[in-house]
């Protein structure tokens, strides 16, 4: 089995709220990398959420444009509200993949999406915000994957330092 690879792009989020909790969900599932553009994130940054430090382990990088370092055997997934996209359950997640999310006040340019390999979209009623559609879309690939990590041993060492509840059989 070849190594998953995971990367996130985002383009010109606005809000820093959301891309600290993006970084949150790239440490919860394991994401590679997360990179963004414009210049929004950047102004605010200041502002971070980023409650578990999660950019010390992974990059979080601005970028002119999120197709420039994409290696030939990644996959581009574009992740929006686009007409003819395929609904995320009946969606196959690549090996290798780099998943570009549109900003929350817009979407993604026409560009990027004729030049990516699918177009997925969380089929609500209703649009989620950034960071929500990051978590279900990440959620999803862990889902399908065939060797899932779980047990006992994965909730101890995730949970927060609190938190020693278990089921009584």
């Amino acid at each position: 089995m070849e190594k998953q690879s995971v990367h996130l792009g985002l383009i010109n989020p606005k809000s820093p709220t959301n891309v600290g909790a993006v970084m949150r969900a790239a440490g919860c599932y394991q994401a590679d990398s997360v990179c963004y553009t414009g210049q929004r994130y950047s102004r605010a940054a200041k502002f971070s959420t980023d409650t578990k430090s999660v950019s010390r382990d992974i990059p979080l990088t601005p970028v002119d444009c999120l197709l420039d370092s994409v290696n030939e055997d990644t996959r581009i997934i574009c992740v929006d509200l686009i007409e003819g996209a395929i609904p995320l359950p009946e969606f196959r997640h690549p090996e290798k993949a780099l998943y570009i999310f549109g900003p929350e006040d817009g979407t993604i340019s026409q560009d990027i999406i004729d030049k990516a390999d699918a177009a997925v979209y969380v089929p609500t009623i209703g649009c989620m915000n950034l960071a929500a559609s990051v978590n279900v879309v990440l959620y999803d690939r862990l889902a399908k994957v065939k060797q899932l990590v779980a047990g006992d041993e994965l909730i101890r060492k995730s949970r927060d330092t609190n938190n020693k509840v278990r089921v009584n059989q």
